[in-house]
């Protein structure tokens, strides 16, 4: 793991996450860019002393020179935006699959560097675009693309946050510290922070994806050089419009991440915060209420669900399933055999670029008197 130490809220997270399902152990680590706080958090984590690194870069030399059944099989980025893309291309070209926190990259040119890099070596990227790992999630995504609702007209998707109303970032919040400056997060805010989330989303659900933008971008708090709110129309490769609002100024609002997805025989509707629920409502006959852990859900449904109908899994497990999924296709490809379409069901470096290419395309779009702008990558 490089990043997560002592303090840091997502290198827990990814850690919890990593470690539910037996599959992945963490070995080694340089858990801060300060080499003695990364030595200290991996202490309080029981890194063996020899693999306690004190910086990435010492880390991924002296472990590309252990022998192939002791050096670790993977790297777990999960610094701020700005430190992704020298570790991962490190990570890569010294032979390590990489696993990074989104977005991918700082920029849209970094993350194609990446890209060409996952294709030149055939080495694996997984990016946790988290919300896709829920079961009821990749329900709805099945059943559109079984074509239960017909042609996919219009996708509705919201995510409001509220923890960023007030100036936090100069009160010593890192979190928000660090969100908020240019030189970290880049040239977003709030939509490089979760309106990628629920761009992804809305493409992962519906299997289309954004072709043109008209986006609207606010900085709402007094003295922030990036967006805190915005809202964003969208149009889509089959023909399809939508409407994405994103917005970390949401006062009262925890996670709500919601998407609706209509087709022209019914539509379906799900909560971040109600995750185990899938709605679906049909033109012509009663709503209907899937539940997480039933036998009658698809098999990548039931691939990614661990408890009995009833038994709530959340974000931790979510994340988890990115992270077993992940697990299960490189131990695959390590035994010769050939990943199953439920073990390749993770984000990957595509998810990458197009995540990258949405922030910038949404911020030149904000900042334009244009109506329509191409997505272009």
């Amino acid at each position: 793991m490089i990043g997560g130490g002592k303090n840091a809220f997502i290198g827990a997270v990814h850690r919890i996450a990593a470690n539910i399902d037996g599959q992945i152990e963490l070995v080694c680590g340089a858990l801060s860019s300060n080499p003695e706080t990364a030595k200290e958090s991996g202490e309080l984590l029981f890194l063996a002393a020899d693999r306690n690194y004190g910086t990435y870069q010492e880390m991924i030399e002296k472990e590309s020179l252990l022998p192939a059944t002791a050096r670790m099989h993977f790297v777990t980025i999960v610094t701020p935006n700005f430190a992704h893309f020298a570790p991962a291309m490190m990570a890569l070209e010294h032979g390590f699959h990489v696993v990074i926190d989104k977005p991918i990259s700082l920029t849209l040119a970094e993350a194609k560097l990446l890209r060409d890099k996952i294709l030149e070596t055939g080495l694996t990227l997984a990016l946790t675009y988290t919300y896709s790992g829920y079961p009821m999630v990749k329900q709805a995504r099945q059943m559109v693309k079984d074509n239960a609702f017909g042609k996919i007209r219009k996708i509705l998707v919201e995510y409001p946050q509220g923890w960023l109303s007030l100036p936090s970032e100069r009160d010593g919040n890192k979190q928000s510290a660090w969100r908020t400056d240019p030189s970290k997060s880049g040239i977003s805010g709030c939509m490089g922070d979760i309106g990628t989330h629920a761009a992804q989303l809305a493409e992962y659900i519906s299997g289309l994806e954004i072709t043109k933008i008209c986006a609207d971008l606010n900085i709402m708090v007094d003295g922030r050089a990036l967006d805190d709110d915005g809202n964003v129309l969208l149009k889509f490769n089959n023909g399809a419009n939508g409407v994405l609002v994103a917005s970390q100024i949401a006062a009262g609002e925890e996670n709500a991440l919601k998407i609706k997805v209509y087709g022209e025989k019914g539509s379906l509707e799900w909560h971040q915060e109600e995750p185990n629920t899938l709605k679906v409502k049909w033109l012509d006959a009663p709503t209907q209420l899937y539940r997480a852990g039933q036998g009658y859900l698809t098999s990548a449904a039931q691939f990614n669900a661990r408890t009995p109908a009833g038994h709530p899994e959340g974000y931790l497990e979510a994340f988890a399933n990115i992270y077993r999924n992940f697990a299960l296709t490189l131990k695959s490809k390590q035994e010769g055999k050939t990943p199953t379409p439920e073990m390749l069901d993770f984000p990957g470096v595509e998810d990458g670029v197009r995540g990258m290419a949405f922030i910038e395309n949404v911020v030149a779009s904000g900042l334009s008197d244009q109506k329509w702008f191409d997505f272009k990558i």
